[in-house]
């Protein structure tokens, strides 16, 4: 049996032959950069990267390895950002600030090195990738407790950004503050829909009566929250860290099963992966007539095609009440039956991205 010493060296050679394959890693890497530079090629492949951890997985399965899939994905998905900077760097857009959960799942994704720009709004972000003043943008489309975030559809149905890739991240939301006693704290900062996510916390300690003031993002809440000793803030763990507020409470969100949909938004097509899912909107030009919307949706039965959410959303037109619909159903755009549908109804689809569809 080895002993402790024994054990670091034998760990200190491992790691100087993970950096020489990482090296060698990267001088691939380098050369598909330049092939991509030449050909137009997005640097960004979501069901290439999941191609390669489906594989890994499998591969670790069959050697009995330790590592489990969320271990593999996590080193790998570090890799695959550092990969990408080093290929093309990147800036990515997102609902900011710094802090918040969009960076968090942007993070998540692109890694801690690739450039980020963090904005106010999610108009912003939109306007900052169709201005072409970065390549990537991620925004929130939905919550499991709060549903749709009616603006990020609003957006889509009328930008050229196509969705490109989803995320759904577990939101874990902590009370922070750096007052000394619960009965100092006067005001609570928080985005609006944090207060809603956690009002049994509030009622149990107390916070009914307290002063609630909604700001743009957690991550504001918990930069008020650090200038005020006699404040709080509902926000994530790593906002109230990167702000330096003493967490005082963690988890209090009321539902444990808490989590966000997100996006990834730019300018290309993704290939078929064959586990894909497809998003559209639909102006239905008959809306009026009864039985509109099931005829539309009765093709896409035919085929067997799975929905997986249909969201109705006010059309904002001159003549008064409309309404168009957003679709998500699993397939890719290039699938040949949905292909034919899609081109079927040419005048009603507005084709918003097809992706690799994400674990929930």
């Amino acid at each position: 049996m080895k002993t402790l010493d024994e054990c670091r060296v034998a760990i200190d050679a491992l790691d100087n032959e993970m950096l020489e394959l990482l090296n060698k890693r990267m001088s691939v890497v380098e050369r598909v950069g330049e092939i991509k530079k030449e050909t137009g090629g997005a640097i960004y492949r979501p069901e290439r990267e999941k191609a390669i951890i489906e594989r890994l997985n499998r591969l670790n399965e069959e050697q009995k390895g330790l590592l489990n899939k969320s271990a593999i994905e996590a080193i790998f998905l570090e890799i695959f950002a550092v990969a990408r900077n080093l290929e093309l760097p990147e800036r990515i857009a997102y609902l900011g600030p710094e802090g918040s959960f969009t960076h968090q799942a942007a993070e998540s994704r692109f890694g801690a090195m690739s450039d980020y720009l963090s904005l106010n709004s999610i108009a912003s972000v939109f306007k900052t990738l169709e201005s072409k003043r970065a390549k990537f943008a991620v925004v929130p489309i939905e919550n499991s407790r709060d549903g749709i975030v009616g603006e990020t559809l609003d957006l889509l149905a009328k930008s050229s950004v196509k969705i490109v890739a989803e995320l759904y991240m577990p939101i874990h939301i902590s009370f922070a503050t750096k007052a000394q006693k619960l009965e100092d704290i006067k005001k609570i900062y928080s985005k609006d829909k944090g207060f809603g996510q956690c009002r049994e916390f509030l009622s149990e300690h107390g916070f009914v009566d307290v002063e609630q003031i909604p700001v743009e993002s957690t991550a504001k809440a918990a930069i008020l929250a650090a200038q005020d000793e006699n404040a709080a803030a509902i926000c994530s763990h790593i906002a109230a860290k990167l702000y330096s507020v003493p967490t005082l409470f963690a988890n209090i969100e009321d539902s444990v099963d808490n989590t966000t949909r997100f996006v990834i938004l730019s300018d290309f097509k993704n290939a078929i992966s064959g586990e894909d899912k497809t998003s559209i909107l639909v102006r239905l030009k008959d809306a009026v007539e009864a039985g509109s919307l099931v005829h539309f949706l009765q093709d896409f039965d035919r085929e067997n095609i799975n929905l997986s959410k249909i969201e109705s959303r006010p059309s904002r037109d001159k003549n008064g009440f409309g309404y168009w619909f957003y679709i998500d159903f699993y397939g890719h755009i290039d699938e040949k039956r949905i292909k034919e549908i899609v081109e079927k109804h040419a005048e009603e689809v507005t084709w918003l991205g097809s992706y690799v569809k994400g674990e929930d």
